[in-house]
């Protein structure tokens, strides 16, 4: 597997960054289920300018074929629970769920526990559960993320470069077709009845290298470009999301990509 220059740089800095913060680098054991599930995307309509409508995710996505790795990052944004108790806001990068029934994800939550903040990292193998993960996260923390598929496996790895922390996870994921990979802010699952969950009043979330300083971060490796490339370096194979409710109401609205096709915002809309 070759070697990712810049992440494994970002691992190297996490001893320094925890003795600047007080941190431990974190690399315990994973806690079970948390009671969010996140999913493939659910898809509402085609757009005459080609972009799509979704139930469930607002970003972008990249599609191809046997996607080997993807690299994120995003700042953490604040809640506003007093306009919306009771909500939630996922932030990831991944493999699938565009246009196929698996999703191999890690990223932080939102949320609003009645009118409390809660904001925690997670990793999942869409359709297995979601599984917190035992770092810190509060909101301006900055977090870079990267997922890689090698050797039959996919290894998660999410590092709070605020605080120093890192967890890593590795599992196969049966029926994983690798056809896409994604950069996304989403409203996760589920009601009582399966549905979707509110989303959160997050404001403004900023994902890329030009937003959070992190380099190669929004980028992906397929079969047909076989080196990191940026989000906007897939061409027609790019992918813009906007979340919607069911009648059609945005909920969550990206911006463009900046000039070197890394980074973006998401907006938020609505609940």
């Amino acid at each position: 597997m070759r070697r990712f220059t810049n992440f494994l740089g970002a691992l190297a800095l996490l001893p320094a960054l925890a003795q600047v913060t007080g941190g431990p680098v974190s690399r315990l054991t994973t806690p079970r289920l948390s009671p969010r599930q996140h999913s493939s995307m659910r898809f509402h309509r085609l757009r005459y300018d080609g972009t799509w409508e979704s139930e469930n995710w607002s970003g972008y996505a990249v599609t191809g074929s046997s996607f080997t790795e993807t690299m994120g990052s995003w700042t953490v944004p604040t809640v506003n629970c007093t306009t919306t108790p009771n909500t939630y806001a996922s932030f990831w990068t991944g493999f699938d769920g565009f246009s196929s029934n698996s999703v191999e994800q890690t990223g932080t939550d939102s949320d609003c526990n009645g009118k409390v903040p809660l904001y925690y990292a997670w990793y999942e193998f869409y359709p297995q559960p979601s599984y917190l993960v035992p770092i810190l996260v509060s909101p301006g923390n900055r977090m870079s993320a990267q997922v890689v598929y090698s050797n039959s496996e996919f290894t998660i790895t999410i590092l709070n470069l605020t605080t120093g922390q890192s967890y890593s996870k590795s599992a196969k994921v049966n029926g994983a077709v690798r056809s896409s990979a994604e950069w996304i802010a989403e409203a996760p699952c589920c009601t009582n009845r399966g549905g979707i969950l509110p989303l959160s009043d997050f404001g403004t979330v900023s994902l890329g290298a030009d937003n959070t300083g992190i380099a190669e971060t929004n980028y992906a490796i397929d079969a047909a470009l076989t080196k990191l490339t940026p989000i906007g370096g897939f061409g027609s194979n790019k992918q813009v999301i906007t979340m919607v409710s069911t009648t059609g109401a945005a909920e969550a609205v990206p911006s463009s990509l900046t000039a070197d096709g890394t980074s973006f915002t998401v907006a938020w809309k609505s609940e």
